[in-house]
């Protein structure tokens, strides 16, 4: 069962947003500084990864923990209305793979940037410079 009220979970849940998430914008900070230029969001590219590198044909998607299932503290489902949350959380895992496979078929390299990756500035760097420069 919900804690809060359905009116005042449609008001968090409408402050969620899909783009220009804090942690996608200090990646892309970081990229930008390393003088690195980048499209974002492109939507002839599968997944419509959140910056794309055309000529190299790298994408880079920024994935909150909670909404992609990653195996952290802040990756952990819900306990209250699991027969809500379980189906769609597995599913934006199932979709992440398909675009990540479909991208790689397609001779791109994917990297993926964990929204808890962003606590180590230092070695979120470093990951970034080694996947764009190889």
């Amino acid at each position: 069962m919900d804690h809060v009220t359905k009116q005042r979970r449609s008001e968090i849940m409408s402050k969620i947003r899909g783009k220009n998430t804090t942690p996608e914008l200090v990646v892309r900070k970081i990229v930008h500084s390393l003088g690195y230029r980048y499209r974002l969001h492109a939507k002839n590219i599968p997944g419509k990864p959140d910056l794309v590198f055309i000529g190299r044909k790298k994408a880079i998607f920024v994935h909150g923990c909670f909404w992609h299932g990653h195996d952290c503290n802040k990756g952990k489902p819900p306990n209250s209305n699991e027969e809500y949350w379980f189906p769609k959380l597995e599913a934006n895992k199932i979709r992440d793979r398909k675009n990540i496979i479909d991208l790689e078929k397609m001779g791109w390299k994917v990297l993926i940037v964990w929204q808890c990756n962003l606590k180590n500035i230092d070695s979120l760097r470093d990951q970034l410079i080694k996947f764009l420069n190889f």
